[in-house]
């Protein structure tokens, strides 16, 4: 991999990703832009003790342009958008609509694919691995920001999700705090580990999941299947099989097996609601629309968790899908939105069948 930072026309930083190490990149952003102004804050609830990110700027930001009119795509004649390079591998920038800027951390966008038309799901092994490369990268170089306290990357895909921009592409978000998802496994992390006498909760969930019947796939060096308690339709949960608090401490093992089955799982979610034997939907339907959400230990603090220290934490990514049947989309009414329980319409055992059902 070779990795080369620049520039963009208003400040932003910009960093190639290349398979290539003798890939040269050094075009200039010709857009007239002026420098980046955001309003991000971050406010606390006093009664849930959570935070809420404001950013007003966010009401400008690019909505559904037409395909040859798409910011990601790169710049091609003098179709100018924020990869200035006619092609590349993957790129990685500044957003220029942030929620959290600042003293209030930072957001970037990361463009998986030149390729407009593609997704995640169709890309090769060497180019996934690139991504989870550039993924892990960042995370290290966002980690030394005294700001950021959380490194989370991720991707939405799909209309119903709220995307705006249809070129495959993720985020990653640099919090200046622990988000409370993470804090709640923190909590039961800790709880478990005094009660036990030191047993790691992530290490005795795999072990029973492994031994159950809601396993999707399971390889040398990564398990998936669906939880016990999902709160989603189809919701898979995938884990290096040896426990590491972030995408760093993936050894070269866990690195290279990734791709392989990361984009099984992709292309089995994009299968689920196919017609056939046992299927839901129409074959050659839209693609499934999905969550992916990588959860990884937070640099800051952990003394108010009890006992507890990063290498206590399991990386794991969050895959899941709003869909929960053809043309039928899961909302989070009353009881999800109003007091955070959720109702699955979808048994998980059934759900980890259908994964498996699949297979290609």
């Amino acid at each position: 991999m070779k990795k080369t930072s620049t520039r963009l026309a208003d400040g932003r930083e910009l960093i190639y990703y290349d398979l290539r190490d003798d890939t040269v990149r050094d075009a200039v952003d010709r857009r007239p832009l002026e420098p980046t102004v955001t309003t991000s804050e971050v406010r606390r609830d006093p009664l849930l003790g959570d935070a809420v990110a404001v950013a007003s700027h966010r009401q400008g930001r690019t909505y559904h342009p037409p395909a040859d009119e798409c910011p990601l795509c790169p710049t091609r004649g003098e179709q100018l958008t924020e990869i200035p390079d006619s092609s590349y591998d993957v790129a990685v920038f500044e957003n220029r609509f942030p929620s959290l800027a600042g003293d209030s951390g930072r957001c970037e966008v990361v463009c998986f694919t030149s390729d407009h038309d593609s997704s995640f799901a169709a890309l090769t092994e060497e180019q996934a691995r690139l991504v989870l490369d550039a993924w892990t990268d960042r995370t290290l170089e966002l980690s030394h920001l005294p700001s950021v306290e959380q490194v989370f990357c991720f991707e939405n895909r799909g209309a119903e999700i709220g995307v705006t921009l249809g070129h495959p592409h993720g985020q990653i978000y640099a919090y200046p705090f622990t988000t409370p998802r993470t804090a709640l496994m923190l909590r039961s992390l800790a709880a478990h580990k005094d009660a036990t006498g030191g047993e790691n909760l992530f290490d005795a969930v795999l072990a029973r999941e492994l031994a159950g019947e809601r396993v999707v796939l399971e390889t040398a060096h990564w398990a998936a299947f669906v939880p016990y308690a999902a709160h989603w339709p189809y919701e898979v949960h995938l884990y290096p099989k040896r426990r590491v608090p972030d995408l760093l401490g993936l050894d070269e093992a866990a690195r290279t097996e990734f791709p392989q089955v990361y984009l099984e799982l992709l292309r089995r979610f994009d299968r689920i609601f196919d017609a056939g034997e046992g299927g839901e939907g129409t074959a050659g339907g839209p693609p499934t629309p999905y969550i992916a959400a990588w959860h990884q230990a937070p640099f800051g603090a952990l003394e108010e968790f009890d006992g507890v220290v990063r290498e206590d934490f399991a990386l794991h990514l969050e895959l899941f899908t709003i869909r929960r049947t053809s043309g039928k989309l899961k909302f989070l009414a009353g009881s999800e939105s109003g007091m955070d329980v959720f109702i699955n319409d979808v048994p998980p055992e059934r759900a980890a069948q259908r994964l498996r059902e699949v297979a290609s």
